[in-house]
């Protein structure tokens, strides 16, 4: 585990990082209530990478991801998309971009209940008013195993199924960027085994960045890389990660607490 990490001039938007912090701050209340989340985060992810967010309960790393996906606002710093400052622009353009250019996988798969699975894929696109690329849509249907039941409603699909219909979701516009947060954290092991690796395919022949949450050693396995913060704060990165050095590096970190 090592903790050197690129100064902010070196995430600037003409560098390989897709999406990055700079500086970032989030104080979520006032007074002596008031609860300082991230505490100038600084950390870039890659363009075609595959990056996982890790820490102890309380670390930020929600909140990180939620800043740099223009979900939630920084109290100061900067979350840039590309050449984009998501601190700076206003609701509508927010939600333009996230429509246009970012992917989201929530955990409760967020599906519309009355809509088909292919519906459910082809939503964004539906209200952004433009046309699904027919070859993505259908390599992803079947790459996913969703092929046979992009006629059902989420009722009628397992959990598994219903997270890949989430993903496809993600992936049918080719964002910018793809943020996952804990994508299996309500499926079984053969299931969240089954996303995980469509995740790392989809970095590696699809060119996707994604940027997942998660607090299971075996699932950032998956991963190029893993980001560790603690008390809203960088504390160490690891290339390549294996289960054994992402579970050690938590313990270290929840011994240092």
């Amino acid at each position: 585990m090592r903790s050197q990490f690129p100064a902010p001039t070196t995430v600037a938007p003409d560098t390989m990082a897709a999406v990055a912090a700079v500086d970032l701050v989030k104080v979520y209340g006032s007074g002596d209530t008031a609860v300082r989340a991230l505490d100038g985060v600084t950390v870039g992810f890659a363009r075609a990478a595959f990056t996982a967010i890790m820490g102890p309960s309380g670390s930020g790393k929600s909140t990180l991801m939620h800043c740099l996906a223009g979900l939630d606002t920084a109290t100061s710093g900067q979350a840039l998309l590309g050449g984009t400052d998501l601190t700076v622009q206003s609701d509508r353009v927010l939600t333009k971009v996230r429509r246009d250019r970012i992917g989201f996988v929530f955990q409760s798969f967020n599906l519309l209940p009355q809509l088909t699975a292919a519906q459910n894929i082809t939503l964004p696109l539906d209200l952004a008013g433009r046309k699904a690329e027919r070859g993505l849509f259908d390599r992803l249907a079947g790459v996913l195993g969703i092929a046979d039941r992009l006629g059902h409603r989420p009722s009628e699909l397992s959990g598994g199924q219903q997270q890949r219909v989430a993903l496809a979701r993600a992936l049918v516009a080719r964002p910018d960027v793809v943020f996952a947060d804990e994508p299996t954290g309500n499926l079984d092991s053969r299931s969240g085994a089954e996303v995980l690796a469509f995740l790392r395919t989809s970095v590696r022949e699809l060119g996707q960045t994604i940027v997942m949450v998660t607090h299971d050693p075996v699932a950032a396995a998956y991963a190029d890389r893993v980001v560790l913060l603690a008390d809203g704060r960088v504390a160490g990165e690891i290339d390549r990660p294996d289960r054994t050095s992402v579970a050690e590096a938590l313990h270290d970190l929840a011994a240092a607490r």
